[in-house]
C-alpha cells in the first residue's frame, strides 16, 4: 500500500523485581505534565540548551486523510512509552532489545480561550479501528477492525515504537485533527518528578510488593501505606504503574491514579511556581525524553505551545475518560456519549456546554447540533425489534418506524430483560455498515456480537422520547470527570 492510500522504594529488596516488571501504566499522562511544565520555559538563555535536547518523530508516517483543523482550540496527543532504549530498561521497561510499547494515552483539549482545557484517557485495550498505518520499510498495512488501542504503537515492532500510528487511531476514532502529538518515557517521568522534590499522592488502602508484581509468590513487603504521602522517581513510577491490589485491579482505576497524579504536580508546579535556578534542569528534565511531531520539533515552537497554556486554570482543567464500557475482557466505545464528546471538543465547547472558543469568538454551533439529516434507505437491510423495556407497544411502533425507511422487520419480539436503559443495535460481525444506518433512526450504542443478523433492542431512552433521532441533541459525559484541583483522595479506583 502507498502514502496515497494512506487513509523508588523505601526496601532495597524490591529493586530487582521492578526492573522485570513491564509495568504497563508507567507511561502515564505524564507528557502533559512536561509540556504545562514548560510554560515557564520562555527565558532566552534556555532556549539552545532546549534545542539540542528535543528529538522528532517523521511525519512520512501520518495519514493523507485526516480531519480539518476546527481552527480553534488545539489538540495534543500526549503518549507515554516504555521504551527500552536509552536506560528506561532500569526502570522497569523491560528487556532492552523488545518492542516499545504504550499503553496510556490521552488527548489534551486545550480551548481556544487558553483557560480551560481538558484530557480524554484511552484504556489500553479499548477496542477500535486501525487505519493503514507505515511500516520501517515504508509499506502501509491493512487497516484492522476491533483491534486494542495500544497495539497501534506496537505497528512495525521497532524499539521506539510507532506514534504516528497511534495519531492516525485517534485521529480515526474521534474525528478531531491531531495538532501535536508528544511521547515520553520512562526516564523522562522519573526526573521530571525528582526535579520538582516529588508529588503528593493518595493510596486507598495498603499496598505491597505482590501488587506491582503479581508473579510473586508471596505478599512481600509493604510499599506504600494507605493515606497521602510525596513520591518520586522510581516510587513515582511504581505508583502510577500500580493496578494489582486497589478496586477492581482494571486499568479503568489505574487511570483514575493517573489522572490524580497529573492533577497533584500540575496544582505544585502552579502553585509553587519556578525560580530561574530550577527552571533549566526542569526544563532538561520534560525535553531529554521528549519525542514530538515535526511541528513541535524546536524550542522556539515548544515553548511558544506551553507558554500559550500559562493560564488555563486549575479548576477548568477536567480529565475525563472516553465513554466506555465492558466487553468481555476488552472495552468498547459506548456511542453516542464518545461522539457528543468529540462534537463539543470540536466547537470548542466545554464539558458542561460552556463556550470556550474565545472572548470575541464564536465557538460555532452547539456540538449536539447537526445539519438536517439525508433521508435514510433501509432497502435490502432486515432487523428484528426487541422490546428491552416494560413499556407496551414499544417493539410495534420502532417496527412502523423502521418500515417507513424501507428495511425489512423480521420480527417484533419481548426481550429476555426489560431493564435496558439505553438502545443496543446489535449486529453480526459483515454487518457493521448495515447496522450503522439503523443507528441513523435510532439514538443506539452499536454493539458487535458473534451471531448473524441485526437487532434493536429498545431501551428507556426510546420509551420516554420515541421520536428521538440521532440528531436529538445528547448529554456530554461527565461521569467520573476529575478537575486539576480536586480532593486528592477522591476517585481513585474503579469496583
Amino acid at each position: 500500500m502507498t502514502g496515497g492510500n494512506r487513509s523508588t522504594h523505601a526496601h532495597r529488596s524490591a529493586a530487582p523485581e521492578r526492573r522485570r516488571g513491564r509495568g504497563r501504566g508507567g507511561r502515564l499522562l505524564m507528557a502533559a505534565l512536561a509540556l504545562l511544565v514548560l510554560t515557564t520555559a520562555g527565558a532566552g538563555w534556555v532556549y539552545l540548551k532546549l534545542n539540542g535536547d528535543i528529538a522528532t518523530f517523521g511525519e512520512e508516517g501520518l495519514s493523507d486523510d485526516r480531519p480539518a483543523s476546527a481552527g480553534r482550540g488545539q489538540n495534543v496527543l500526549v503518549i507515554g512509552s516504555d521504551a527500552r532504549t536509552g536506560g528506561n530498561s532500569e526502570l522497569g521497561g523491560g528487556d532492552e532489545h523488545d518492542i516499545g510499547r504504550s499503553d496510556t494515552a490521552f488527548l489534551l483539549h486545550v480551548y481556544a480561550d487558553h483557560e480551560h482545557a481538558v484530557a480524554v484517557s484511552f484504556p489500553r485495550d479499548t477496542l477500535v479501528d486501525i487505519p493503514p498505518c507505515r511500516l520501517p520499510d515504508g509499506t502501509w498495512t491493512r487497516p484492522r477492525s476491533d483491534t486494542m488501542f495500544n497495539s497501534a504503537f506496537t505497528v512495525g515492532q521497532t524499539a521506539k515504537g510507532n506514534p504516528a500510528c497511534t495519531q492516525n487511531t485517534v485521529e480515526k476514532l474521534t474525528g478531531l485533527r491531531v495538532d501535536h502529538t508528544v511521547v515520553v518515557d520512562f526516564r523522562g517521568f522519573a526526573s521530571l518528578t525528582d526535579v520538582v522534590d516529588g508529588v503528593r499522592v493518595c493510596v486507598p488502602n495498603d499496598v505491597y510488593q505482590k501488587d506491582l508484581n503479581p508473579k510473586r509468590a508471596t505478599r512481600g513487603e509493604r510499599i506504600f501505606a494507605k493515606g497521602e504521602q510525596t513520591v518520586s522517581g522510581q516510587k513515582a513510577l511504581d505508583y502510577v504503574r500500580l493496578r494489582h491490589g486497589i478496586g477492581d485491579n482494571s486499568d479503568i482505576g489505574r487511570i483514575k491514579r493517573q489522572q490524580a497524579f497529573v492533577a497533584s504536580l500540575l496544582k505544585k508546579v502552579k502553585g509553587e511556581g519556578l525560580t530561574p535556578t530550577r527552571l533549566l534542569p526542569l526544563a532538561n528534565a520534560a525535553t531529554a525524553s521528549l519525542t514530538v511531531d515535526p511541528g513541535l520539533g524546536s524550542a522556539d515552537k515548544l515553548i511558544s505551545f506551553a507558554m500559550s497554556l500559562k493560564d488555563v486554570d486549575l479548576h477548568n482543567t477536567k480529565f475525563i475518560t472516553i465513554p466506555w464500557r465492558y466487553q468481555g475482557a476488552r472495552v468498547a466505545v459506548v456511542e453516542p456519549e464518545a461522539d457528543a464528546l468529540w462534537a463539543a471538543l470540536k466547537a470548542d465547547r466545554t464539558l458542561d456546554g460552556q463556550n470556550a472558543g474565545g472572548k470575541n469568538g464564536d465557538a460555532g454551533p452547539s456540538p449536539t447540533a447537526s445539519a438536517s439529516p439525508s433521508p435514510v434507505s433501509g432497502e435490502g437491510i432486515s432487523v428484528a425489534v426487541y422490546n428491552g423495556t416494560r413499556t407496551r407497544g414499544l417493539a410495534a411502533r420502532a417496527a412502523e418506524r423502521l418500515r417507513a425507511a424501507g428495511f425489512t422487520v423480521t420480527g417484533t419480539v419481548t426481550a429476555a430483560a426489560q431493564d435496558h436503559t439505553a438502545t443496543v443495535i446489535e449486529y453480526g460481525s459483515a454487518q457493521k455498515e448495515q447496522a450503522a444506518t439503523v443507528a441513523r433512526l435510532f439514538p443506539a450504542e452499536l454493539r458487535p456480537v458473534s451471531a448473524p443478523g441485526i437487532s434493536v433492542v429498545l431501551g428507556r431512552s426510546y420509551a420516554d422520547n420515541p421520536s428521538a433521532t440521532p440528531g436529538t441533541p445528547v448529554a456530554v459525559p461527565t461521569k467520573d470527570t476529575r478537575s486539576a484541583d480536586d480532593d486528592l483522595c477522591s476517585n481513585l479506583s474503579y469496583g
